[in-house]
Order: structure tokens, then C-alpha cells, then sequence
């Protein structure tokens, strides 16, 4: 009876650091935004005038992946979309723009700010300092291949943040983010009158309203985390 429970100890220990290893240490996937939208200024743009998705422009498929550089962007950047014009696909709501959270459940996060792009079947969400882009696109898989933005260590002065996958896919008029695409529902948003509602994985609900212009405590995102520092400063 030792014997097993030692087995079974040791086991679930390597399962442990291997998803550990995962997590923070795996190779984080190429950074295939375009420098420019990332250099650029998102504060610039009134995003109560949104493109026609007439399919004059660029679809989907041109448009390389956006992901977020290192654990977190510092600055708010421009969309990665912006020359995008494919209609969207069958049974997506036009949730696009800027929103910042103003009420809802007893968790809700007030406050909390995020620019939704849409386009085709691809849907990127720019918030908290990270980049998240699914669906059809150029240069990656349909699923995001990002991080969750909150760094836990740092080690040798490097941050180290935890790598996050999910599918967005839409389901009854309401945007399903899958974990790992196969895993549960952990966020959902749909539109609720004129608001966007976002469910969160920790059980939050927070109801968010338009802004045509990004605040100014916006523009550069607040660090998060604990970062627990080894080897460095």
C-alpha cells in the first residue's frame, strides 16, 4: 500500500512540473503582430466610427496573428484589424469598439477596459496589456496562442507569465472562449441591449459600456501579478 501511494505521489509530482513547464517555461509561440501596430498609438482613434465590413478591404486571412510581446504590451496599441473588411460570419453579433465595465454582479470588474475587433470569423480582444486573437489568420492556428498577462516570477530579471490557448467560437448569439478549444467555457460575451456583457472564468459578470475614446490611465497598462523575484533584481 506504501508502494502505491508513493507511485501515485511521484506521479502526479512529474504531472505537476510538467504542466508547470508548460505553463511558464515552454516556448512562447513567434511574435507575428506587425511592429507598426504595435508601435503605433490606440489612443488616437475614435472607435465609435467603425470600418464598413463590406469586403473592400483586406480579409481576415491577409492579416497576420496578433499576440502579446513578452508578458504584456506598454502601451495600448493600434488594432490589429484596422484594414480588415470581411463581413462577419453567420450568427456573430457586431460587438466592436472600445467598452469599459460600469456594473453588474457582485464581482464585477468596474473598470476594467478591452477593445473588441472583429472580422470574418476572427475576433481579437486588447486589454489589461495583452493580445488575444483568434480564428482565421495568416501566420498562426485558429486559436489564441497567448498568455494571461499576470507575471508570477521573474527570474535573472526575465518575467515569466502563464501561456493561455482558447478558441472564441460564437454559440445561440453569445462568444464562447474554449480553453485549449476543446476544454470548458471559461469567458463569455455577448450584447445585451446596448452593453457587452462579459462572463469571466472566476464567475464575475460585468456589464460594459461604449467609450468613443480611450482614458488616459488606459494608455499604459498596470503591472500584474505577484513577481516573486529569483536570481536578479
Amino acid at each position: 500500500m506504501k508502494k502505491w501511494m508513493l507511485r501515485i505521489s511521484g506521479t502526479l509530482l512529474l504531472l505537476f512540473l510538467f504542466l508547470f513547464w508548460l505553463a511558464f517555461f515552454s516556448p512562447r509561440p513567434p511574435l507575428t503582430t506587425d511592429p507598426e501596430t504595435l508601435a503605433g498609438d490606440g489612443s488616437t482613434i475614435n472607435y465609435c466610427e467603425m470600418p464598413e465590413l463590406d469586403g473592400s478591404g483586406k480579409m481576415a486571412a491577409d492579416i497576420a496573428k496578433g499576440n502579446t510581446p513578452g508578458c504584456a504590451y506598454d502601451h495600448f496599441p493600434l488594432p490589429i484589424l484596422a484594414e480588415c473588411t470581411e463581413p462577419l460570419v453567420e450568427g456573430a453579433d457586431d460587438m466592436r469598439g472600445l467598452w469599459i465595465g460600469t456594473g453588474g454582479g457582485e464581482n464585477a470588474k468596474i473598470g476594467h477596459l478591452e477593445r473588441v475587433e472583429q472580422c470574418g470569423d476572427r475576433t481579437v480582444i486588447t486589454a489589461a496589456g495583452i493580445i488575444h486573437d483568434a480564428g482565421t489568420n495568416k501566420t498562426g492556428g485558429l486559436n489564441s496562442n497567448d498568455t494571461e498577462g499576470s507575471v508570477l516570477f521573474t527570474l535573472g530579471g526575465k518575467e515569466y507569465c502563464n501561456r493561455t490557448s482558447a478558441s472564441m467560437k460564437w454559440r445561440d448569439g453569445k462568444l464562447d472562449f474554449n480553453v485549449f478549444g476543446w476544454g470548458p467555457v471559461v469567458v463569455r460575451r455577448y450584447l445585451d441591449g446596448k452593453q457587452l456583457v462579459w462572463e469571466y472564468a472566476d464567475g464575475s459578470v460585468t456589464k460594459m459600456n461604449r467609450l468613443c475614446k480611450l482614458p488616459e490611465e488606459h494608455k499604459t497598462p498596470k503591472p500584474r501579478g505577484p513577481r516573486y523575484s529569483f536570481f536578479g533584481d
